[in-house]
């Protein structure tokens, strides 16, 4: 039997095992959007694993891995918000990726990696959170949207010759009422 997938905070020793996820989500994510020789080079230098080493090293990221039966389905990173958009403030906070393997999504652990990074986020209080979106990505908005997220800005994001239009979402600092 399967055990449940279970969440944890990566370490720089699973630099590896992050570049392999992080290659193999963004290929079955969009590879399709890019010539071949683009997204070779795209992904040896964004998803390095001395790359992913130095990101699992600093202090001020964090990276999560979804696991089932210790193999790696799912990650989700974040860190200082770094969105080419003028109101970004220093402090402010940004979820950088959030992958799940194909196979395994639509079960709620999307949602539960996003709450953990967020819950990072906010670990010292309310703070401005950005996200950056595929601008064709309509379920990833719709989700953002529905915790808060608005579409405020946009941007290109290179891959090889390609630029892709992305959108610049952000939810203001709000402090939650106590109950």
């Amino acid at each position: 039997m399967q055990e449940l997938p279970a969440i944890r905070r990566a370490t720089p020793d699973d630099a590896e095992t992050l570049s392999a996820l992080a290659t193999r989500t963004f290929v079955e994510t969009f590879g399709h959007l890019y010539p071949a020789e683009d997204l070779e080079a795209f992904l040896a230098d964004a998803y390095a694993v001395e790359k992913q080493r130095v990101i699992l090293s600093h202090p001020d990221y964090a990276v999560w891995l979804l696991e089932r039966d210790g193999v790696a389905i799912g990650h989700a990173a974040a860190g200082p918000c770094g969105l080419p958009h003028p109101d970004v403030a220093r402090g402010d906070g940004e979820l950088k990726r959030l992958y799940l393997l194909r196979d395994h999504q639509n079960g709620g652990w999307g949602g539960k990696l996003f709450a953990t990074a967020l819950d990072w986020l906010l670990r010292d209080g309310p703070r401005t959170l950005w996200i950056g979106v595929w601008s064709e990505n309509l379920g990833a908005q719709r989700f953002y949207a529905r915790h808060g997220f608005e579409k405020v800005g946009e941007y290109e994001f290179p891959v090889g010759r390609v630029r892709d239009r992305e959108f610049i979402l952000r939810r203001e600092a709000r402090t939650i009422p106590a109950p």
